[in-house]
């Protein structure tokens, strides 16, 4: 055996070969300058028929026969077959081959391994053969009684598959040149070999089955239905699980694509499913392997009738006349540009055996090609030619998230790009008019002057294509322009909402809200293009001094930059060359002596030296050897961890608030200045970060030191009190608002002690209610006198796709709405949202069904459950799922019947018949950017018409995003930052961990059920849903070798061979190849676990399984960012970085393994991550209550909205009883 290649070439001398019985491989050891010597390992052989290592020590060989067994022509005629005599002119008689049953056989090559025969030897042409008893058809005893003893049959042209014997066991057959045998039972010493084959059959059938009727189910639906189906009685295996699916998933695969082929061609494929796709990936299968011709086709269980899910929507007139309009303009335009298109598309990838063979010439695609002499119109693909990569590829690009939404240009700045330079001759003009308001008009050294306010044309929004030609935007933008850019007159007409606007849903309206002349324009919305949101016009009147030359946007731009500028107020004394003030505002918040600040972590340090931060410990040397994955780990980054989160806010309390006295002896008004008290957090002691592991996050420490700092640097205003002055408990003053902060203590940096704060500390003088970062003055107030609380009434809501409750559960914290209605058909998720809300009606139909319900005019469902009437809902929210039209890649005819049916689309129809007053879609974030943002812009398209301000936002779970606010606007802004992260500069509170979420929970083993009964209950615990699934023996083995340092996965895996619980064994991963990418361990092992490293084809008999380390992660890793997360830990003091609602080890979840203890997160982890309270009751089994808390949205995110939306409520109240008083004072006045 010779040197690769890429060993550099040396004398004889030093160099030996021998076998390396410990590796069970071929070693080369090479000699070095001083002796030393370095393992270069070898790929070990192969059998060239069956392909099988030859050093396996599982590798068997045949028996042999005995001695009464005869061939196979002389085992045709015997007698007890009862079909042929030696006459040969009958056997040729026969048009169909003869069919037998063979039992007590075995299958091998012609150097007598045993082998299996579904590995693509067959169809490779490699010969097998097989020996056994042959028995006549119609004999259902599997022993040898009756039988022949027959010897080297074959060899085996093709196996098959007739279907399913009542349903469960398949029935496996061969053929030869002669005769056809059904398999009965295997030998002995075969049956290891045939279970798997039966395994993987039965594997496909309850695979293919179960996506019929689930076809938006994820990869952990699949495994858990796998793992929960008892194998039928009768064949030689007990348990489905992981490693069983992984291990079959080539078959699997090809039997799901058998299956799409046999399907009607108007059907979305099985193989393009998320489930499919991730189970692809993850096993690295070769997709569009063809068998040769010569196999039978494999028959399929018989198609079932597949569950419709929701019915058709039910939609309102008005939404669907938008829809209607948009997608007739668009597949007409989209055809147009598919007949361009078509010639130059790519239809396959060329490469896969189904691109390479030639049209059948006989499906229905092919029938319509004008060379087998059809019309040509369809223009698809062969369906035997359909390409499997393609098809997948384009499926996972569907769902790539585009983060980066359009910009919108200003009208302002297309105007400057499409006006050419003016002379006074002749103006030329490129593109489309910009529409403008004519205000004021004057005469001066430029010319005829006139001051333009700009409309935005609806294209130049964020609705873009979706938008009415007609429709307008007021935008805040003007400027004066001479009146030569004039191009023309034309009328725009603002439509205001009706009086009984809230009454008119799901009339039948009519869309255009103008008749298109050419010349006349309407508007409804004012549009801020920064936020992309939409609102009611504002309703600024012009004074007595500026009738004349009022305009709109310069009186709300000079509003806006008036509360922007820092202003001081209530001058109170002059000394030390500085003017001493009471208070101070900024962004329309007033700021007084004695209230907290926020301010930005370099504000100010502390005496108390920061502990360096914390770093990874750096890597040590490992033994590759034993840790042959552990390469892959070159990044730093680790998803989940903290360790580049930014601090939190610096708090203070203001002491004093100066400006200094400038040379002509007045005070600097620009140049604001606060003298403030520092406060420490726990983390700013001297403990460090091990202070903040069980204290409260709202926990602060006065201290005496004090600094000085710019006004501009103060990010919000915050409440801090002394703990012993509260009249209320701690837990509920920190729940009872935003901002809230308390001190028990004062910290001495000098001494490092904790100390009584001072008398001075107490006492905080006018203390303002906490208000955060900028608040618009709608929701702004002032710190004295505290303003009357006004009781505000709860508003009636209907949740739909409520799931358990987690939104409703949060706008209850808020005190903002009550929830009357719910509809969820999930039945588990319906219960526990019973549980936690008994008053609410909770109806488990389809939503549709109900909407069409009330719509004409039925008060109570079939149940007899009052249905909610027009009127009664004032607040309607939930999550509409995304999957009816998750295949809309382009627009047509049938794409556009997926979208118009979609829930989406009946959410929006009950907003537009209830006409709330609230209205809130949630979903995941991908619904922004979800086909070019498509989904978004209809969805913004239909709200704006039906008349509501509205707008979008992307936010962080259990943080909210961070926005700049701004005062004078009308509605509610999404809710500030609350705590840190590595998506934020700053905010009030540290980032929450891992730690602070579940540490204080008791300590549970990790369950795992024998694999002699699947069935097992698993046994109870005094936490209840604390607990986790089962998990296999190999399972948790795995998740026992996974270390405890932050940042484990499977790639920390030993290769070592470890006794399991359930008695069995597992083997050492084999590294077989020469990895052309990674190349060689330090040792010179191999790191390859198949072919395909050394950048050929997948050979299947290099696939290995019941190891440790999971082959078809090193198979496939590099493809996928060597799947990182997968087996690993959470950190202590790290995040929940997903949403877990199935936590499976090699999910695409990420990390969901206990920081400590050898098992999964339980759904009472999961359900603290998610910020639910400990009440809160869930139903079901594991898998019902892990899919419940995964699929909510997190309490505390929909709290922080609700808050928003209370404020938004109070403002109005306030707005509307002001307005009412003012008008009784007017009318006294008058009397």
């Amino acid at each position: 055996l010779s040197a690769p290649q890429s060993c550099p070439r040396a004398e004889p001398d030093p160099k030996t070969l021998r076998k390396s019985e410990s590796q069970r491989g071929w070693t080369l050891w090479e000699g070095g300058a001083h002796g030393a010597s370095r393992v270069l390992q070898t790929t070990p052989p192969k059998c060239v028929d069956c392909r099988q290592y030859l050093d396996d020590p599982d590798l068997k060989f045949f028996q042999g026969d005995p001695d009464d067994a005869v061939m196979e022509p002389e085992m045709l005629t015997d007698e007890r077959l009862s079909i042929f005599d030696a006459n040969e002119d009958g056997f040729e008689s026969y048009e169909d081959l003869p069919q037998h049953k063979v039992t007590s056989f075995s299958v091998y090559d012609k150097r007598g391994h045993l082998c299996p025969f579904d590995t693509g030897l067959i169809e490779r042409n490699i010969e097998l053969y097989f020996s056994g008893a042959v028995k006549p058809i119609y004999d259902d005893n599997p022993c040898l009684d009756g039988g022949v003893r027959a010897k080297k049959l074959g060899p085996i042209n093709a196996w098959w598959i007739t279907g399913f014997d009542g349903g469960e066991k398949a029935l496996i057959g061969f053929t030869t040149a002669f005769a056809d045998y059904i398999l009965m039972e295997p030998s002995e010493e075969y049956a290891p070999i045939f279970a798997l084959m039966q395994e993987k059959i039965y594997m496909s059938k309850i695979v293919v089955e179960f996506l019929q009727n689930n076809r938006d189910v994820s990869y952990e639906d699949l495994l858990n239905k796998i793992e929960t189906t008892v194998p039928p009685v009768g064949l030689n295996f007990n348990r489905f699980t992981e490693d069983s699916l992984l291990r079959h998933a080539q078959f699997v695969v090809e039997q799901v694509e058998s299956y799409d082929e046999a399907g009607d061609s108007d059907e979305p494929p099985v193989l393009i499913t998320p489930c499919m796709r991730d189970l692809i990936k993850l096993a690295g299968v070769t997709l569009g392997k063809r068998r040769a011709v010569r196999r039978q086709a494999i028959r399929h269980p018989t198609r079932i009738d597949k569950d419709k899910g929701p019915t058709k929507a039910t939609t309102t007139k008005l939404v669907y006349l938008i829809f209607d309009t948009f997608f007739s303009e668009q597949i007409e335009k989209d055809e147009r540009e598919d007949d361009k298109e078509n010639a130059t598309k790519r239809r396959r990838c060329g490469v896969c055996e189904v691109c390479q063979q030639p049209e059948c010439g006989k499906c229905k695609a092919c029938q319509n090609m004008v060379k087998f002499g059809g019309s040509g119109r369809s223009k698809q693909a062969c369906l035997q030619r359909r390409c499997p990569n393609l098809a997948v590829r384009e499926a996972d690009e569907d769902e790539e998230v585009d983060d980066n939404i359009p910009e919108m240009p200003s009208p302002k700045k297309m105007l400057q790009g499409r006006k050419k330079k003016q002379n006074k001759s002749r103006i030329s003009w490129v593109g489309e008019p910009i529409k403008v308001r004519a205000g004021a008009m004057w005469e001066d050294s430029s010319g005829q002057m006139f001051h333009a306010h700009w409309f935005c044309p609806g294209s130049d929004t964020v609705l873009g294509a979706t938008s009415d030609p007609l429709e307008l935007f007021l935008v805040d933008e003007c400027e004066d322009m001479q009146l030569s850019y004039i191009h023309g007159k034309v009328t725009v007409v603002y439509k205001a909402p009706s009086e009984n606007w809230a009454m008119e849903g799901g009339l039948d309206m009519e869309i255009k809200m103008v008749e298109d002349d050419g010349r006349t324009y309407f508007y409804q919305m004012w549009y801020d293009q920064e936020y992309a949101r939409f609102e009611t016009p504002p309703r600024v009147q012009p004074t007595e001094d500026n009738r004349y030359k009022f305009c709109m946007s310069c009186a709300r731009l000079d509003e806006v930059r008036h509360k922007e500028i820092p202003k001081v107020a209530e001058p109170l004394e002059e000394g030390d060359g500085k003017m001493f003030y009471a208070m101070a505002t900024k962004n329309g918040v007033q700021y007084r002596v004695g209230d907290g600040v926020y301010l930005l972590p370099e504000a100010f340090s502390f005496s108390m030296k920061p502990a360096s931060p914390a770093k990874r410990p750096k890597k040590e040397a490992v033994d590759e050897d034993l840790h042959p994955e552990h390469y892959r780990k070159y990044s730093e980054y680790i998803k989940g961890s903290n360790l580049d989160a930014p601090d939190p806010f610096r708090v203070g309390r203001i002491k004093e608030i100066f400006c200094h006295i400038r040379s002509n002896g007045k005070p600097n008004e620009a140049d604001i200045k606060l003298r403030i008290w520092k406060f420490y957090r726990p983390e700013n002691t001297h403990k460090s970060m091990k202070a903040t592991y069980h204290a409260d996050i709202n926990l602060l420490y006065w201290s005496d030191e004090e600094t000085t700092v710019d006004f501009r640097a103060v990010q919000g205003r915050c409440t801090v009190v002394y703990g012993e002055d509260l009249t209320e408990s701690i837990q509920d003053y920190s729940a009872g608002g935003l901002d809230r902060f308390y001190f028990l203590e004062a910290y001495n940096a000098k001494t490092k002690s904790f100390e009584d704060p001072p008398n001075h500390a107490r006492s905080s003088g006018n203390k303002g209610k906490g208000k955060g970062k900028g608040k618009s003055s709608s929701a702004c107030e002032q710190s004295e006198p505290e303003p009357v609380e006004l009781k505000l009434p709860k508003l009636r809501t209907l949740d739909v796709f409520s799931g358990c409750g987690g939104l409703s559960e949060g706008f209850h914290q808020a005190g903002v709405s009550e929830t009357l209605w719910a509809i969820e058909m999930w039945e588990p998720a319906a219960q526990a949202f019973r549980l936690n809300n008994p008053g609410t009606t909770v109806f488990t139909e389809d939503c549709n069904v109900l909407l069409k319900l009330v719509m004409s005019g039925e008060k109570t469902n079939s149940l007899g459950q009052k249905l909610p009437q027009k009127g009664d809902v004032e607040m309607l929210c939930g999550g509409p799922p995304c999957q009816g039209f998750s295949g809309m890649n382009r627009f047509n005819s049938r794409t556009y019947s997926k979208f118009k049916n979609s829930l989406v689309v009946s959410f929006l129809s009950y907003c537009d018949y209830y006409r709330p007053r609230f209205f809130l879609l949630e979903n995941v974030r991908n619904f922004v950017s979800f086909k070019r943002s498509m989904v978004l812009k209809l969805t913004l398209r239909c709200l704006v018409r039906m008349g509501y301000q509205c707008t979008f936002g992307v936010l962080q779970v259990g943080l909210g995003q961070e926005e700049p606010r701004r005062g004078g606007q009308e509605g509610h802004w999404w809710p500030a930052a609350l705590t840190v992260s590595q998506q934020t500069y700053s905010g009030p509170f540290r980032t929450i961990t891992v730690r602070d979420t579940m540490s204080d929970l008791p300590e549970i083993p990790a369950v795992v059920v024998p694999a002699a009964d699947p069935r097992l209950a698993v046994p109870t615990h005094p936490q209840g849903p604390h607990l986790q699934g089962d998990m296999s023996a190999l399972v948790a083995a795995r998740m026992r070798h996974i270390p405890l340092a932050p940042g484990s996965d499977w790639r920390d895996l030993p290769n070592i061979e470890v006794r399991l619980s359930d008695g069995t064994s597992t083997r050492k991963l084999r590294y077989t190849h020469h990895e052309k990418k990674n190349g060689r361990s330090s040792s010179g092992a191999l790191r390859g676990v198949c072919s395909c490293a050394e950048g050929k084809a997948c050979d299947p008999a290099d696939r290995q399984f019941n190891t440790l380390i999971p082959w078809c992660l090193p198979h496939t890793g590099n493809r996928h960012n060597h799947w990182a997360g997968l087996y690993g830990r959470l950190e202590w003091d790290g995040f929940f970085s997903t949403t877990v609602t199935n936590p499976e080890p090699m999910g695409k979840q990420g990390r969901v393994l206990h920081p400590e203890q050898h098992r999964v997160v339980s759904v009472r982890e999961c359900a603290r991550s998610q910020g639910f309270p400990d009440t809160y009751r869930l139903f079901g089994n594991i898998l019902d209550k892990h899919r419940q808390v995964g699929n909510a949205v997190p309490p505390p995110l929909a709290k922080a909205i609700g808050l928003e939306i209370r404020a938004c409520v109070g403002a109005r109240m306030r707005e509307e009883s002001g307005a009412t008083v003012e008008k009784m004072e007017t009318t006294a006045a008058a009397d």
